[in-house]
């Protein structure tokens, strides 16, 4: 495509997604990266349907021709996520309050066995065997909103033991071997060396996670706060002046003069308030069997078991770091991993992230790192009237941004924020 050509396959939104753009895309070199980058963008936010650029190159105003740049943005172009993800998280953090760092589990179904990470694995919410891509999500949790600024693929040993495979995917050597466990405790130690961004408590789900401990012991090798829900059976050890014995959460509360009733206050649909019982241990607890060397082991935890209200279902429990903290603060910070599944239903549903057609582990996270881009960008800059444009809505192109011009104007970038 020519010079020209080049900059009409770039739409925008005025100022705001202007500013936005010259963020998070300051490290791209290249103008032609920066007007691919805000063209996919802009497709990701407006085109409805499926998100591959074939598809996207159909909307107006981006022109026929546009399908083979976006395709060679996303797969071809040789550009870095990480520093597009450390700033999309920066800019996350600068505009709103967060306090919770979560993960989600994304199953992406594919056909066949070239996509990039593809295997068979059992789906643990439906029981069934799928043919799919395994990503974890990683969000910044502020108010009811999640933000997903973090993307790992986790590959299965159909992967790790075939290096001719992973050398047509591009796969980099470091990921091979590498379980759910060393992505999450790889991802906090990237936080934490990153004083740009907040030192908030991980709330995590662990209750189907096989590496449960190790995500424990890595997340305090990292001295970071915990919120985590974990299984019935999950060990632990009571701390005390006599010798312990390792017991398993749930035995810990059945000892009733061992915990303590919190009586929380609960809406329920009809309006009505009712009384919800919480326990918590009395005491606090440790990690049975800490590894030599590593003293994030007997780091303390306190335990919280929530009966089901109506009794239908088991008890749920949480291990946390916060024991100075109210049990209704703590409650609080474990419904940030539930506002990250709405959020993961909404990236499948309008962010493409079920879409990415390339076979590259490159090209996978170019994509990947978009979607995240379009949805941040949703979330942040509201339509007129303060409330979100859904994706899909008509929306007027400006013809200045068509045509490649950049209008400063101080009234034009009004709330937009920086």
């Amino acid at each position: 495509m020519s010079s020209s050509e080049v900059r009409a396959a770039a739409p925008g939104e005025g100022a705001c997604m202007q500013t936005f753009m010259d963020e998070i895309f300051r490290t791209f070199r290249r103008p032609e990266q920066r007007r691919w980058a805000q063209a996919y963008l802009w497709a990701l936010l407006h085109v409805s349907g499926k998100k591959t650029p074939r598809r996207m190159a159909l909307a107006k105003p981006l022109p026929p021709a546009a399908a083979h740049g976006l395709q060679q943005f996303i797969n071809g172009s040789p550009w870095d996520w990480t520093p597009v993800r450390r700033r999309l998280a920066g800019r996350v953090a600068a505009r709103t309050t967060p306090h919770a760092w979560t993960v989600a589990e994304l199953l992406i179904p594919k056909r066949g066995e070239h996509s990039v990470g593809v295997h068979r694995r059992v789906d643990t919410r439906t029981g069934r065997t799928v043919n799919c891509q395994r990503a974890l999500v990683f969000f910044l949790a502020s108010g009811t909103e999640c933000y997903p600024v973090g993307w790992s693929l986790v590959l299965d040993g159909t992967w790790d033991s075939d290096r001719e495979r992973m050398r047509r995917a591009r796969i980099p050597g470091s990921e091979a071997g590498r379980i759910p466990a060393d992505h999450v405790t790889g991802y906090a130690a990237e936080v934490a060396a990153q004083p740009r961004l907040p030192r908030v408590p991980w709330v995590l789900d662990l209750t189907r996670c096989d590496q449960a401990a190790g995500v424990l012991a890595g997340l305090a090798r990292q001295r970071a706060e915990v919120v985590c829900e974990v299984p019935p059976d999950h060990p632990v050890l009571p701390t005390g002046p006599a010798t312990p014995a390792v017991t398993t959460v749930s035995a810990l509360m059945e000892v009733r003069h061992a915990r303590q009733t919190h009586v929380l206050l609960r809406q329920s649909p009809d309006g009505r308030a009712r009384a919800v019982p919480v326990h918590t241990y009395a005491g606090t607890v440790t990690a049975p069997r800490p590894a030599p060397g590593d003293d994030g082991g007997a780091r303390p935890y306190r335990v919280l078991e929530r009966p089901d209200p109506d009794g239908r279902q088991p008890p749920r429990y949480w291990l946390t770091t916060l024991t100075d903290h109210r049990v209704e603060e703590v409650l609080r910070l474990a419904r940030s991993h539930t506002a990250a599944l709405s959020a993961v239903a909404a990236l499948r549903q309008r962010f493409g992230v079920l879409d990415f057609e390339g076979r590259s582990f490159p090209g996978w996270h170019h994509h990947m790192t978009m979607a995240s881009a379009a949805y941040v960008y949703q979330c942040l800059f509201r339509a007129p009237g303060g409330a979100a444009a859904p994706p899909g809505a008509p929306h007027r192109v400006p013809a200045a941004a068509l045509a490649g011009a950049s209008h400063g104007g101080e009234a034009a970038g009004k709330g937009c924020g920086r």
